[in-house]
């Protein structure tokens, strides 16, 4: 990725209202991070990832750690495989109600239909309405209200049975 390219990635990322981007390709890691409500200042990291065989040995067990880590998560994992993710379908700003004076789309415990309105992502000044693909049972609301989200992040755990 050459300068220009981030420079446009910056732009868009500014007009887009979208208050954090993390991008990670092969050999290069880019967060920007821009602050809502008409300021302009922006925050740009971009990191070089060195090649896997160039990393010091300090770094391997760093890596198996968050392995381990991982494993008493299991039973809560396979707990969860039972319940349908509901996912973003696009990066913008999640809101759990039409607008600040309305109430929530769903609570948890609230059973849901296929075609219920969920919640709201607002892209680019644009506010969509995310509907159920599915009909079950809200079993926990994963994101924050007025929170930003990226595209395939999870919003909704859904018991379908």
């Amino acid at each position: 990725m050459d300068l220009k390219e981030i420079q446009n990635l910056i732009k868009f990322v500014a007009n887009s209202g979208v208050a954090e981007v993390k991008l990670e390709m092969d050999d290069v890691k880019i967060t920007i991070r821009t602050t809502l409500e008409g300021s302009t200042t922006e925050t740009t990291y971009v990191q070089h990832i060195p090649a896997q065989g160039a990393l010091p040995q300090a770094v391997a067990p760093q890596q198996i750690a968050p392995v381990a880590a991982a494993t008493p998560e299991a039973p809560a994992a396979a707990e969860s495989s039972r319940y349908i993710t509901i996912k973003s379908p696009i990066i913008g700003t999640f809101y759990r109600k039409p607008s600040p004076d309305k109430p929530v789309f769903v609570e948890v415990g609230n059973s849901i239909a296929k075609g219920d309105v969920l919640c709201v992502i607002e892209a680019m000044k644009l506010f969509n309405e995310i509907e159920s693909e599915i009909s079950g049972k809200i079993v926990k609301i994963l994101v924050d209200d007025m929170s930003p989200v990226e595209f395939d992040q999870p919003l909704f755990l859904v018991d379908p049975s």
